[in-house]
């Protein structure tokens, strides 16, 4: 077991480096499966997540190569069977559910246990399972599992309720082999989804309209493998954007799009944070005092919901009221009580935030609740005065990159311990 230790006061100076995208990265790993090939991912991020679906492909007897001095990841598919993947290995991550697709459309069938990950509320698989069966698979659940059968799976229009993105990769790599023409509306438009297209079509699918809220695939017989650079994660490069303003500092952020940043970049704009913006990098200086704001999180090109938690911790520092609602999950204000641990006044109704600005806050003893909860503590952390622990912070583990380390280099008092 391990803590994260961070001691507040200090300023931020410098530059940091955005690692590429965990949530490119895993739906691109699973896709893999598609061709009896080898793909390389370069600059990937070396994170438990990672590692844990790989090792879920592995369970399938992938063969993968993991390079962390290079940041490079092999896998090489041609010996894959249809064998059951590692139950507890599936229990682990909601993500590892994004095999089925692959696995259903190369072999016609599969058996996965149902999924886990953070517990920040229910994500049903059940639009996942309405594609496989609109493309004509015969899915089952029961007993914790899911098997889904097709002798040949064929393209059809489908609708999604909801723009889930889990619901949209899986139905894309199920589709990118199926006999002719998949039409997906209301798909998911996040960068995450267009990467995983541009990853697809170099192993040679024909995907058109991802990014938007139509998907066209021309199913293809074959893919072959390929080398792919996953963009910039957007989420790290907000966390950073907002650990200049809540410390009241000046850093460039090296790897952050603009265009994938849209919404984040309006709030803080809106509250005073004064940004120099170039093709590839952001400058945020957060000196200025700044002002409350409201804050609604919906599915991209609104503010992510993944930025939210950061967010609460920002606004926490700014005399005034703001009002964050929660649209996407319901569970998702859990690191509200450990902010208020830290002396934030904040009051909870349903999915509404309501956040009273206070002088400071203080150090603490908190959890990391889930991953963007841990990157909130951090925050907070920065600015507290006196000395803040948090535990639970294999969360924090699963999508950032040696985050302490990354911060130590911006001047911020922080160090990770064992316990």
């Amino acid at each position: 077991m391990e803590k994260i230790v961070v001691k507040g006061g200090n300023k931020l100076s410098g530059e940091v480096n955005v690692s590429s995208a965990k949530n490119s990265v895993l739906p691109i790993i699973a896709a893999s499966i598609l061709c009896a090939d080898k793909c390389t991912l370069e600059n990937a991020p070396m994170l438990e997540d990672v590692f844990v679906i790989c090792d879920v492909l592995k369970s399938i007897s992938c063969n993968i190569s993991i390079d962390k001095q290079s940041n490079r990841i092999v896998i090489d598919t041609s010996d894959v069977t249809c064998s059951e993947a590692s139950s507890d290995l599936v229990k682990k991550m909601r993500a590892s559910f994004l095999i089925m697709g692959p696995m259903i459309a190369r072999f016609g069938k599969f058996k996965i246990s149902l999924p886990g990950g953070c517990n920040i509320g229910t994500r049903p698989i059940d639009l996942h399972l309405k594609g496989f069966t609109a493309l004509g698979a015969e899915v089952n659940v029961g007993h914790g599992f899911v098997e889904a059968k097709a002798n040949r799976l064929i393209g059809n229009k489908i609708y999604l309720d909801f723009p889930s993105v889990g619901a949209t990769e899986n139905i894309m790599m199920a589709a990118v082999t199926a006999e002719g023409e998949t039409i997906i509306e209301n798909a998911a438009a996040e960068p995450e989804i267009e990467d995983l297209a541009v990853f697809l079509n170099k192993m040679g699918a024909k995907i058109t309209g991802a990014g938007t809220d139509t998907i066209r695939i021309i199913g293809v017989k074959k893919l072959k493998g390929t080398t792919h650079k996953p963009i910039y994660d957007r989420i790290e490069a907000g966390t950073f954007m907002v650990a200049a303003a809540i410390s009241k500092s000046k850093i460039r952020i090296n790897g952050a799009n603009e265009e994938h940043l849209k919404p984040v970049i309006a709030k803080l704009t809106e509250m005073g944070v004064i940004m120099e913006i170039a093709e590839d990098s952001i400058i945020v200086d957060g000196s200025k005092n700044l002002k409350p704001i409201d804050i609604k999180t919906m599915p991209y090109p609104g503010f992510p919901t993944d930025m939210q938690a950061q967010m609460m911790s920002l606004l926490c520092c700014i005399q005034g009221t703001s009002v964050i609602t929660e649209t996407i999950f319901e569970n998702r204000f859990m690191h509200a009580q450990e902010l208020k641990r830290m002396g934030a006044n904040i009051k909870i109704d349903g999915r509404t935030a309501v956040i009273e600005g206070v002088e400071r806050l203080t150090g603490a003893e908190v959890k990391a609740t889930d991953l963007r909860a841990g990157a909130a503590l951090i925050l907070a952390g920065l600015v507290a005065e006196g000395t803040t622990e948090i535990g639970d912070i294999y969360h924090i583990d699963r999508g950032y990159v040696s985050i302490e380390e990354k911060f130590k280099r911006l001047g911020a008092e922080i160090y990770r311990i064992k316990i």
